[in-house]
């Protein structure tokens, strides 16, 4: 997000997890074919900001309802899901799932697997909305997901 964000902001990475493709390349990963997820994975200090806050965002900014589709975008590189580091983050996860359940109709389909591997995306994709503000695909899902959160999350920005 331009001009500050999340705490765990500048430990923000994007890419795949959960595959069974060694290293393979975002344009891999957008095919559906490799069985990864593109995600998010983002190093926060819990002292600033919890996981569990971080959930929170999770849930605010996609559809946990949704089997491999997010909006327009569709395939099982797109499918909801939650790799977590460890078990407090893996009950944590599935804490927060419970408590929400009531709330999503249909119900949420959110997968909860332990991180094996996080590949980096390559630099051209880094930072991709503050580079291309103005790109469609920016202004149709990116832009309102970071309104989401600006609007959302106002007292955890930085």
């Amino acid at each position: 997000m331009s001009g500050g964000g999340l705490p765990p902001a500048e430990g923000c990475d994007r890419r795949g997890a959960g595959g069974h493709v060694e290293d393979p390349s975002y344009e891999k990963v957008s095919t559906g074919t490799t069985g990864h997820a593109e995600v998010v994975r983002a190093a926060f200090d819990p002292d600033v900001i919890s996981y569990e806050q971080l959930l929170d965002v999770f849930f605010a900014v996609h559809d946990p309802t949704t089997r491999d589709r997010q909006g327009y975008d569709v395939g099982p590189q797109y499918r909801s899901i939650i790799f977590y580091e460890g078990e407090a983050q893996m009950e944590a996860a599935l804490r927060k799932i419970k408590a929400l359940s009531g709330f999503f109709k249909p119900r949420i389909v959110t997968e909860v697997k332990p991180l094996e591997h996080f590949w980096l995306a390559e630099p051209e994709h880094h930072h991709y909305f503050d580079k291309y503000p103005q790109d469609p695909y920016c202004q149709a899902v990116i832009a309102p997901k970071v309104s989401k959160v600006i609007w959302g999350f106002r007292p955890l920005l930085k």
